[in-house]
């Protein structure tokens, strides 16, 4: 699995998994092997989808936003001809695409320019999107940017989510390779903003309680009872590699909360 530009895997539980193939085997003509990363993969119709993912940009060795397409979830995906769907080059490059469909059916694409590459500031974007979801549409519309000490020099990962008549945007912010790492959120009453931050981060390291190290990269999975969990990656203890970890996410009034992190057994959703 080491060399799949896409990992996959299928769970009827989200804790048992059956490892899947390449969802990406050929990348699109302007991207380099070795750089593929964040994948998400949309439903258009029942026979439709799309998987956006973040590939190296050959000519321009930053990071850039594809699309590709399949009748089905686990692919195997064809990437859309052409250039890239987004690559700021002046940003620093853009990574972490995420879709959002909002409550009246319109698409939208949320991602992060790369400017902690180079020496830039990094802004998490949203912008809609065609009725395919393989153009863009209108203009991109600055959310969130770093402005608490515990971000560090980048927000990233956004992954949209509507409840109780709010848009919360949870995101990663500081430095995915140690403990820095973390889950934090924004909520506005419109899509477009303005989002507020409440002080510091949802899921952090908590040292001493043999916790996952530096977790982020989240999404939210709906149960088919309706409770929603909290998919995230992070670190093992020997900081050799990082897996998949997952905790409910409960809401208080109009705040998310989420028990965790552990790595104790949890009933299955």
């Amino acid at each position: 699995f080491g060399s799949s530009n896409v990992q996959a895997a299928r769970s009827s539980d989200l804790v048992h998994w059956q490892l899947l193939s390449d969802a990406l085997p050929f990348l699109p003509e302007w991207a380099s092997p070795g750089f593929t990363w964040a994948p998400e993969v949309t439903a258009v119709s029942a026979q439709a989808f799309v998987l956006y993912f973040t590939a190296r940009h050959t000519e321009s060795q930053r990071q850039c936003i594809g699309a590709a397409t399949s009748p089905t979830p686990e692919g195997p995906f064809k990437a859309v001809a052409g250039p890239p769907l987004i690559c700021q080059l002046d940003q620093g490059g853009s990574i972490d695409p995420s879709s959002f469909i909002d409550t009246d059916g319109t698409r939208f694409i949320l991602w992060k320019n790369d400017g902690n590459c180079c020496g830039q500031p990094t802004w998490i974007f949203i912008q809609p999107l065609s009725d395919d979801g393989l153009q863009l549409k209108g203009q991109p519309t600055q959310l969130i940017t770093r402005d608490q000490p515990w971000e560090g020099n980048l927000v990233e990962a956004p992954t949209m989510y509507k409840h109780a008549n709010k848009y919360y945007l949870f995101y990663s912010a500081n430095n995915y390779a140690g403990a820095e790492y973390a889950i934090g959120y924004a909520v506005a009453d419109q899509l477009l903003g303005p989002y507020s931050k409440p002080k510091g981060p949802l899921v952090k390291t908590v040292p001493g309680e043999h916790p996952v190290i530096g977790p982020g990269g989240q999404d939210i999975v709906v149960a088919p009872g309706g409770d929603t969990w909290l998919v995230y990656h992070s670190w093992d203890d020997s900081i050799n590699y990082r897996a998949m970890s997952i905790d409910q996410l409960s809401w208080e009034a109009d705040r998310p909360v989420v028990d965790g992190p552990k790595e104790i057994a949890q009933p299955v959703p």
